[in-house]
């Protein structure tokens, strides 16, 4: 039985916004062992927090250049 279908054949509802580069790419988390799954979800969570502390540096130069002014009411 696969991932995408159920033992009649018919499609699981989880793929049903699924797009063919996302199926892949769950069958390549599929094959990896444990540890290299572990060292995946690291790496993702680096790359997480990178992206926050890049975007806590532009709020901070945003608010500072008074970009995101509030309406007063």
């Amino acid at each position: 039985m696969s991932t995408q279908s159920t033992s009649n054949g018919s499609p699981q509802p989880w793929t049903k916004s699924l797009d063919n580069d996302d199926m892949n790419l769950l069958h390549q988390f599929g094959s990896l062992t444990a540890a290299e799954l572990i060292a995946e979800v690291k790496k993702l969570h680096d790359v997480a927090y990178q992206l926050g502390l890049e975007e806590a540096k532009e709020m901070t130069r945003g608010k500072y250049l008074n970009i995101l002014n509030r309406k007063k009411r």
